[in-house]
């Protein structure tokens, strides 16, 4: 089966086809800890104890990932509340996911 050629990245160097330059990976790291600096912690976006506790009752609730049917490792916001308490609360805007699907399909959807 035939590969595609090498591309050029914008340094210079030739890049296997399906991979990444490491100067694009550098600036890609950079640009992440750039964000993760200005980013409020976990406890400041409302994942405190009263989280954890009512995230826990909620998958032992709806144990399947409802995507893939997998075990649900997470719970998921279907609408982002982006800091909305009255929305991060509502629990008919919960969903079991696992890391899986809400690493991947989930975060791809809504960069979209």
């Amino acid at each position: 089966m035939p590969h595609a050629a090498p591309r050029i990245c914008q340094c210079g160097k030739p890049v296997p086809s399906g991979t990444r330059c490491p100067c694009q990976a550098k600036r890609d790291a950079e640009r992440k800890a750039r964000f993760d600096q200005t980013r409020p912690t976990a406890r400041q976006r409302g994942y405190s104890t009263a989280w954890e506790k009512a995230r826990e009752g909620f998958l032992k609730a709806h144990p399947r990932c409802a995507m893939c049917g997998q075990p649900a490792t997470v719970v998921d916001h279907k609408t982002p509340h982006r800091g909305d308490k009255k929305l991060f609360w509502d629990k008919a805007n919960w969903q079991p996911l696992c890391t899986s699907c809400h690493s991947s399909r989930k975060q791809r959807e809504e960069r979209q």
